[in-house]
Protein backbone atom coordinates (compact mmCIF):
# COMPACT_ATOMS: atom_id res chain seq x y z
CA UNK A 1 0.00 0.00 0.00
CA UNK A 2 1.36 3.23 -1.11
CA UNK A 3 -0.08 6.27 0.75
CA UNK A 4 0.24 10.01 -0.14
CA UNK A 5 0.07 12.30 2.09
CA UNK A 6 0.29 16.28 2.63
CA UNK A 7 -1.68 19.44 2.83
CA UNK A 8 -4.05 20.53 0.42
CA UNK A 9 -2.87 21.33 -2.70
CA UNK A 10 0.25 19.75 -2.94
CA UNK A 11 -0.53 17.06 -5.38
CA UNK A 12 -1.25 14.14 -4.14
CA UNK A 13 -4.42 13.00 -6.37
CA UNK A 14 -2.71 14.05 -9.58
CA UNK A 15 0.36 11.89 -8.37
CA UNK A 16 -1.44 9.68 -6.80
CA UNK A 17 -3.06 8.56 -10.54
CA UNK A 18 0.11 8.84 -12.61
CA UNK A 19 1.59 6.95 -9.72
CA UNK A 20 -0.96 4.48 -9.78
CA UNK A 21 -0.75 3.92 -13.61
CA UNK A 22 3.42 3.65 -13.44
CA UNK A 23 2.99 1.03 -11.04
CA UNK A 24 -0.17 -0.74 -12.19
CA UNK A 25 -2.17 -0.22 -8.81
CA UNK A 26 -5.38 0.23 -8.11
CA UNK A 27 -6.00 4.45 -7.54
CA UNK A 28 -7.95 5.33 -4.53
CA UNK A 29 -9.16 9.12 -4.06
CA UNK A 30 -10.13 9.15 -0.77
CA UNK A 31 -12.06 12.15 -0.84
CA UNK A 32 -13.64 10.81 -3.96
CA UNK A 33 -14.24 7.37 -2.64
CA UNK A 34 -16.22 8.99 0.58
CA UNK A 35 -18.10 11.32 -1.67
CA UNK A 36 -19.66 8.02 -3.78
CA UNK A 37 -20.56 6.45 -0.02
CA UNK A 38 -22.11 9.46 1.34
CA UNK A 39 -23.65 10.33 -1.75
CA UNK A 40 -22.52 14.03 -1.38
CA UNK A 41 -19.90 16.46 -1.81
CA UNK A 42 -17.67 16.88 1.54
CA UNK A 43 -18.81 20.47 1.44
CA UNK A 44 -22.24 19.51 2.03
CA UNK A 45 -21.00 16.51 4.74
CA UNK A 46 -19.10 19.42 6.67
CA UNK A 47 -21.91 21.81 6.39
CA UNK A 48 -24.52 19.21 7.32
CA UNK A 49 -23.08 16.62 9.93
CA UNK A 50 -19.49 18.55 10.64
CA UNK A 51 -15.62 18.15 10.30
CA UNK A 52 -16.21 15.35 12.92
CA UNK A 53 -18.75 12.88 10.55
CA UNK A 54 -16.40 13.41 7.14
CA UNK A 55 -13.33 11.90 9.75
CA UNK A 56 -15.12 9.22 10.92
CA UNK A 57 -15.68 8.65 7.25
CA UNK A 58 -11.67 8.69 6.42
CA UNK A 59 -11.52 6.53 9.49
CA UNK A 60 -13.99 3.48 8.38
CA UNK A 61 -12.52 3.93 4.39
CA UNK A 62 -8.75 3.58 5.47
CA UNK A 63 -10.03 0.46 7.62
CA UNK A 64 -11.64 -1.11 4.51
CA UNK A 65 -8.95 -0.71 1.63
CA UNK A 66 -7.32 -3.99 1.82
CA UNK A 67 -5.90 -4.79 -1.39
CA UNK A 68 -2.70 -3.14 -2.82
CA UNK A 69 -3.25 0.35 -3.91
CA UNK A 70 -2.00 3.89 -4.24
CA UNK A 71 -3.95 5.79 -2.01
CA UNK A 72 -4.41 9.94 -2.37
CA UNK A 73 -5.51 11.01 1.40
CA UNK A 74 -7.35 13.64 2.69
CA UNK A 75 -5.12 16.55 4.00
CA UNK A 76 -6.19 16.03 7.18
CA UNK A 77 -6.16 11.82 7.35
CA UNK A 78 -2.80 12.41 9.81
CA UNK A 79 -4.62 14.23 12.48
CA UNK A 80 -6.22 11.09 14.18
CA UNK A 81 -3.91 8.67 15.78
CA UNK A 82 -5.86 5.53 14.53
CA UNK A 83 -5.44 6.51 11.18
CA UNK A 84 -1.64 7.13 11.51
CA UNK A 85 -1.44 3.54 12.69
CA UNK A 86 -3.33 2.21 9.38
CA UNK A 87 -0.86 4.70 7.29
CA UNK A 88 1.45 3.20 9.20
CA UNK A 89 0.50 -0.36 7.82
CA UNK A 90 1.97 1.18 4.24
CA UNK A 91 4.58 3.07 2.30
CA UNK A 92 3.78 6.50 3.32
CA UNK A 93 5.06 9.12 1.15
CA UNK A 94 4.40 13.10 2.02
CA UNK A 95 3.84 15.01 -0.83
CA UNK A 96 5.89 18.34 0.84
CA UNK A 97 4.71 21.22 -0.96
CA UNK A 98 5.82 25.21 0.43
CA UNK A 99 3.45 27.83 1.88
CA UNK A 100 3.43 29.66 -1.15
CA UNK A 101 3.09 26.86 -3.40
CA UNK A 102 0.05 26.12 -1.53
CA UNK A 103 -1.01 29.53 -1.52
CA UNK A 104 -0.82 29.66 -5.47
CA UNK A 105 -2.33 26.45 -6.58
CA UNK A 106 -5.66 27.12 -4.40
CA UNK A 107 -6.11 30.99 -4.17
CA UNK A 108 -9.30 30.38 -6.27
CA UNK A 109 -10.52 26.64 -5.03
CA UNK A 110 -14.49 27.40 -3.91
CA UNK A 111 -14.49 23.60 -3.34
CA UNK A 112 -12.39 22.96 -0.62
CA UNK A 113 -14.37 23.47 3.09
CA UNK A 114 -11.14 24.04 5.07
CA UNK A 115 -9.28 26.29 2.70
CA UNK A 116 -12.40 29.09 2.83
CA UNK A 117 -11.66 31.73 5.16
CA UNK A 118 -8.95 34.03 6.65
CA UNK A 119 -5.44 32.76 5.47
CA UNK A 120 -3.73 33.34 8.74
CA UNK A 121 -5.75 30.78 9.67
CA UNK A 122 -5.23 28.62 7.19
CA UNK A 123 -1.38 29.24 7.69
CA UNK A 124 -1.51 28.18 11.45
CA UNK A 125 -3.15 24.95 10.15
CA UNK A 126 -0.96 24.54 7.97
CA UNK A 127 2.21 24.92 9.95
CA UNK A 128 0.15 22.46 12.55
CA UNK A 129 0.49 19.68 9.97
CA UNK A 130 4.00 19.56 8.75
CA UNK A 131 5.48 18.47 11.81
CA UNK A 132 3.04 15.51 11.17
CA UNK A 133 3.11 14.80 8.02
CA UNK A 134 6.88 14.33 8.59
CA UNK A 135 6.81 12.20 11.16
CA UNK A 136 4.48 9.94 9.08
CA UNK A 137 6.67 10.08 5.86
CA UNK A 138 8.88 6.96 4.99
CA UNK A 139 9.90 9.09 1.80
CA UNK A 140 9.49 13.17 1.99
CA UNK A 141 9.02 14.38 -1.96
CA UNK A 142 9.26 18.55 -2.30
CA UNK A 143 7.27 18.79 -5.00
CA UNK A 144 7.78 22.86 -5.46
CA UNK A 145 8.85 23.71 -9.29
CA UNK A 146 8.27 19.95 -10.53
CA UNK A 147 6.33 18.66 -13.02
CA UNK A 148 3.94 15.88 -12.14
CA UNK A 149 6.05 13.36 -14.23
CA UNK A 150 9.23 14.66 -12.53
CA UNK A 151 7.36 14.11 -8.81
CA UNK A 152 6.27 10.49 -9.99
CA UNK A 153 10.25 9.86 -10.88
CA UNK A 154 11.34 10.50 -8.32
CA UNK A 155 8.70 8.33 -5.98
CA UNK A 156 9.52 5.36 -8.41
CA UNK A 157 12.90 5.98 -7.72
CA UNK A 158 12.64 5.89 -3.99
CA UNK A 159 10.36 3.03 -4.19
CA UNK A 160 13.12 1.00 -6.32
CA UNK A 161 15.81 1.26 -3.36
Amino acid sequence: MIYLIGFMGSGKSTIAGKLSDELTLPYIEMDKAIEEKEKMPISDMFAQFGEAHFRECETHLLKSINEESVVSTGGGVILKEENQHYLSTGTVVFLRASWNTIVSRLQNDQERPLWKGDLTEKHALFAVRQPIYESLAHQIIDVDNKSPEEIVNEIMDRLKN
